[in-house]
């Protein structure tokens, strides 16, 4: 955290309508639907990314820069998108820069799964029963000797594998004694640590805020993730299909999770959006892991539903003050449309089938349709990067049903050959939220 909050400089424009100046730095191009949204708003936006399959990533919607580092002192405020930059950012707040990013700290939360819980520990979250291995035999003899239902989690850098984690289906768990014996053999050489966790029933339900250094500003986000590939949660995680969500101010989510973070963040001088994804039931609140950045494709779905000028705000919390955080009533989702080789990593798959692809739309209509691993090409958006991941498609209502019914109405829009995506974004809020109203976690 900086020695002392300064007032920064303000520009503003023609109207009177204040003009900040943003560095964006990423690994793999995650944000640069949020660096054109800054812009649209009138801000100066300069986006680096580092990555050099995804250099081409935001082309035309932002400009972009080869050298974050000849544009630092340029800036009035610096974004990281990632949970690996925390050194970085801390170095450049000793330098007086404002910035949204982690810390040595955060970082630590999020990649080391058995820090991350012990520290939510520490705070009073409960906590599921976990073990950490170091190798698949030592874990497949623990499971024989206790026999039950696990979550496989690899540990590290290995976490951004989401299709590595997996969900013991069987209470003997001899599904997961087979999933060992298969990573065993073919990720021996990544997966360096990993843990293995109690299944517990309930609901999946993350929340999470923004963080201004200090404290979080209300309200809070309260979300629920669709990480597999098809409806009815079938098929590899993804990390996520898509996501629904609600904004409210505090509560018994909020008190159970979030809340009893904060001396942490503070102390860590934290600064940006932090999400504790959680298992809620009748007998309490279980965290499952902590996000210390921007959500994917969370922040995306959140631009949906922020009305407050976000330059305004992120200029503020980055600055340590409290901005006001207007939020549409009601309901947002977010629906992710993808191509081949989503999720897999596959550059040849990629460049064979989808690579400069064009998105038809049948109407000129783009509203609620967010680029991802997009560029533009003569007015046109082409298919770039390496992933797959193309576009997030919003909708937002006073139901979650109506909610649904704007962001799939939206996709109807859009011709990609070869996308696909859930058609069952929200689908669970019914039951989701009659189970979380009766054990009380929802007025």
């Amino acid at each position: 955290m900086r020695e002392q909050e300064k007032p920064a400089a303000v520009s503003t424009n023609e109207n009177g309508k204040k003009i900040f100046k943003f560095l964006a730095i990423s690994r793999v191009g995650l944000i640069g639907d949020l660096c054109a949204q800054l812009q649209k708003e009138g801000h100066e936006v300069k986006y680096f990314i580092e990555n050099e399959e995804e250099k081409q990533v935001s082309d035309g919607f932002v400009e972009k820069v080869e050298n974050w580092k000849d544009w630092k002192d340029w800036a009035e405020v610096i974004i990281f998108d990632d949970s690996d930059f925390g050194s970085l950012a801390e170095s450049l707040r000793k330098q007086g820069k404002a910035v949204i990013g982690g810390t040595s700290y955060t970082d630590r939360l999020e990649l080391n799964r058995e820090f991350g819980q012990e520290e939510m520990k520490s705070m009073g979250l409960n906590l599921l029963p976990y073990w950490t291995f170091k190798t698949f035999d030592d874990a497949a003899q623990f499971v024989q000797a206790n026999p039950d239902r696990y979550v496989v989690k690899p540990d590290g850098t290995a976490q951004n594998e989401k299709v590595l984690s997996f969900i013991g289906q069987e209470e003997d768990g001899l599904d997961v004694l087979m999933i060992l014996k298969h990573y065993k053999k073919g990720w021996s050489s990544k997966i360096k640590s990993f843990q293995l966790q109690k299944f517990a029933t309930g609901v999946e339900v993350a929340v999470g805020g923004f963080f201004n250094g200090k404290d979080f500003i209300q309200p809070c986000c309260v979300n629920f993730e669709h990480k597999r590939l098809f409806n009815d949660e079938i098929g590899p995680t993804t990390g996520e299909m898509g996501t629904s969500m609600f904004w409210c101010n505090e509560g018994k989510l909020y008190e159970g999770t979030l809340l009893k973070m904060k001396p942490k963040l503070a102390a860590a001088g934290y600064v940006g959006y932090f999400d504790i994804n959680c298992i809620a039931n009748n007998r309490g609140i279980y965290p499952l892991e902590c996000t210390c950045r921007f959500g994917v494709p969370t922040i995306t779905i959140q631009m949906e539903g922020i009305l407050s000028p976000l330059g305004e705000f992120f200029q503020g919390i980055a600055n340590g003050q409290t901005p006001t955080l207007k939020v549409k009533k009601g309901y947002q989702i977010g629906v992710v449309v993808a191509v081949p080789p989503f999720p897999f990593e596959d550059i040849k798959t990629f460049k064979k089938y989808s690579e400069e692809s064009v998105v038809i739309f049948k109407k000129p209509a783009r509203d609620g349709i967010w680029p991802a691993d997009i560029k533009v090409v003569d007015d046109a958006w082409h298919l770039t990067g390496s992933s797959g991941y193309v576009l997030v498609v919003t909708g937002s209502g006073p139901t979650m049903d109506e909610a649904r019914k704007e962001a799939y109405t939206r996709i109807k829009n859009i011709v990609i050959p070869n996308m696909f995506y859930r058609t069952d974004i929200g689908g669970r809020w019914s039951r989701d939220s009659d189970l979380l109203r009766t054990w009380g976690y929802l007025s």
